[in-house]
């Protein structure tokens, strides 16, 4: 079954559709199982016919996305919420530090004076390095396959 057949029809255990995690590969069903897989990331799935939900199975807990008739919508961990607290707190880990530093710097030097090479790195530093780990932790949670998405962008540049 081709990809303009799911585009026009709900989801089944029988079809091919792109993969929802890492969006590279296709998921189909696995021969003599309730379940699906992804050729690229390798990541298994469950189906739920009725509701047009897929499962990833293989962490704890589940990933879900709905099946919106041509693609996958909603990727959230079923049982929690990730609610306007949590970006209000991701925000201000990112952003609190370098203003920190940077409005210690400025109020340390003369009034006159331009800031030090090294209180503006250093300020930058602390931005990038807290949105890093905002980014880790993100990644983490959803559990994001980074190696895998470069291994198949990687053999699909080669291959053409």
């Amino acid at each position: 079954m081709d990809s303009a057949d799911t585009s026009v029809q709900g989801f089944h255990e029988q079809g091919v559709y792109p993969c929802p995690a890492c969006r590279l590969g296709q998921i189909q069903a696995l021969s003599l199982m309730d379940a699906m897989a992804c050729n690229a990331c390798r990541h298994i799935f469950t189906a739920n016919l009725e509701r047009q939900w897929l499962l990833m199975v293989d962490r704890s807990p589940p990933l879900v996305w709905h099946w919106n008739g041509r693609n996958w919508t909603g990727a959230h961990v079923e049982g929690v919420k990730l609610g306007w607290r949590y970006w209000l707190n991701a925000v201000a880990f990112v952003l609190l530090p370098p203003v920190l530093i940077g409005l210690s710097a400025y109020i340390v030097t003369d009034s006159g004076a331009p800031l030090p090479l090294l209180s503006i790195v250093w300020t930058g530093l602390t931005f990038l390095f807290h949105l890093a780990l905002i980014g880790r932790s993100v990644i983490g949670f959803y559990r994001f396959p980074v190696g895998t998405y470069f291994s198949v962008m990687g053999r699909n540049l080669l291959s053409r």
